[in-house]
């Protein structure tokens, strides 16, 4: 568990120290776009006030407190899960990363009330109008990682009588 707690700590660390450079440094929430390597890369400020592509960002205030919730249910899921059927280090790297990312994303709806997305990536003609944070790349890393590497538990054997 110990793995598990430090590649959380540095996955949130690096989420915020991000949104913090890039948003608040270099002041991207009043400029809107800052072109970083066209058009593969460039941060384009978008609170998300929902779920994943603003899904549910009509009731802010309510779905704000809903979406905390959930994501300290799911990071608590995630504890208990690994700590009864323990996956072997990289399902530990990925939980870690999943709960990293969704405690960064849940301290951003505690200070803005919604999650601060930066990243939009193009390529080969495609536009894509849609941001994202490093959170957002931690959890669907460790996400992914929980499904390839689960634990094993091993069945107990019953004791002959």
């Amino acid at each position: 568990m110990r793995l598990v707690f430090w590649v959380s700590f540095w996955t949130f660390l690096a989420d915020q120290a991000s949104k913090w450079l890039v948003v608040h440094l270099l002041d991207l929430r009043s400029l809107g776009e800052i072109i970083v390597l066209p058009p593969f890369l460039n941060f384009r400020m978008a609170w998300n006030y929902g779920i994943n592509f603003g899904l549910l960002s009509g009731q802010e205030d309510m779905t704000r407190w809903v979406l905390v919730a959930v994501a300290v249910g799911i990071v608590l899921f995630v504890l208990v899960w690994m700590r009864r059927d323990p996956p072997g280090r990289y399902g530990m790297i990925a939980g870690g990363l999943l709960i990293g990312g969704a405690l960064g994303n849940v301290v951003d709806r505690l200070l803005y009330g919604a999650v601060a997305d930066f990243l939009n990536m193009s390529c080969c003609g495609f536009d894509n109008p849609y941001a994202f944070n490093v959170a957002d790349i931690a959890i669907f890393a460790g996400a992914l990682g929980l499904v390839l590497f689960p634990g094993h538990k091993v069945p107990r054997r019953k004791k002959a009588p």
